[in-house]
């Protein structure tokens, strides 16, 4: 690990809703709403949470393809917010993204090659033959036979195509990557090999990712450190064997409990959630989790509560906003140690 590569205070994405004959605005979605965290060189920070909670807007609002309501978003130490259009195009070399449907994300009117090209064209890196040259390389890199540059997206399959968001992705030799849910499209034996070729890559060309993802089982296995969202915050955040072992917030338990195990014998206790994500439009006063929460007290409907540090720890590593932490007992996760061998 390096010093600290990334850094976001106070984020917040609305995005407008506009209504009536004169389009007046009349309200708006807290897509996300007031998220702060920092990563280091060399990380991997998973981002997870149910669909809906602002994960893959966060994403986005990092890279700068959203421009935030408020808030910093500091990449080595630049205001990624404050750059103008030629400064955040030369800071972009450094900072990508894998996107969610590989087929969509891939320009379907050009071949792989002219697709892979194309960051080095805009940068005007190298003559036309190198530029060849490097998406060859970027080919067999990934896994994919060079000769394939001169085939079109729709005839790869879905796996290969990931591959080739993920060649698009290094082509540059960034040092960010944010991964918005690369494996969620796929089978499951496709997704053990991109997340073995995105660690390889990683431990390769030292890269830092930021992981979103809705599966738990598949962060478990790629993330340094979880940071876990709920209705556009972060609600606990720790390192993973700590999150896994002994999480604090009544969401991160159920979602972790919830995680289907092989082994029909094995019973658990769970968190039952009741009803569903509450509007972003009209988030609940107080702790946004409470409608839901089988722990929710009196002050929870009105108190909002703040990441910080959870019962028992000192270090500050593990955070988590919930009120009643350190009065509620949640359910001991035995089956997870028993599947972990520990």
């Amino acid at each position: 690990m390096h010093g600290v590569l990334l850094e976001v205070e106070n984020l917040r994405m609305h995005f407008p809703i506009y209504g009536g004959i004169l389009r007046r605005r009349i309200g708006s979605v807290r897509a996300v709403d007031g998220v702060s965290l920092a990563v280091s060189g060399g990380e991997t920070l998973g981002l997870v949470g149910e669909s809906g909670c602002g994960k893959t807007t966060l994403g986005r609002c990092l890279l700068k393809l959203y421009t935030p309501t408020s808030g910093t978003v500091r990449f080595d130490g630049q205001d990624v917010l404050k750059l103008g259009k030629g400064a955040l195009r030369r800071l972009r070399r450094q900072m990508q993204m894998i996107f969610q449907d590989p087929f969509e994300s891939l320009d379907a009117r050009f071949t792989v090659g002219d697709i892979l090209q194309e960051p080095f064209d805009i940068h005007a890196i190298g003559t036309a033959d190198e530029r060849r040259q490097r998406v060859a390389n970027l080919l067999a890199r990934v896994g994919l036979d060079p000769a394939g540059m001169t085939r079109f997206p729709h005839e790869f399959s879905g796996g290969q195509r990931q591959r080739i968001g993920i060649a698009r992705a290094i082509a540059l030799a960034p040092r960010l990557i944010i991964c918005d849910e690369p494996v969620s499209a796929l089978d499951v034996s496709i997704q053990a090999q991109i997340i073995n070729l995105l660690l390889d890559l990683q431990k390769e060309m030292g890269l830092t990712y930021v992981f979103i993802a809705h599966d738990l089982s598949v962060v478990k296995h790629v993330a340094d450190r979880i940071a876990v969202m709920y209705l556009g915050k972060i609600v606990e955040m720790a390192d993973a064997e700590s999150l896994y072992r002994s999480p604090c917030h009544p969401y991160t338990h159920a979602l972790i409990a919830a995680i289907p195990v092989p082994d029909p014998a094995q019973r658990r206790k769970r968190v039952l959630l009741s009803g569903d994500v509450a509007s972003p439009i009209h988030p609940p006063d107080g702790c946004t989790f409470h409608p839901r929460c089988p722990f929710a007290a009196a002050r929870c409907r009105i108190e909002r509560p703040e990441l910080r540090p959870a019962p028992g720890t000192r270090d500050g590593h593990h955070l988590q906003a919930c009120l009643r932490a350190a009065e509620i007992r949640l359910p001991a996760l035995h089956w997870l140690k028993r599947q972990n061998g520990r």
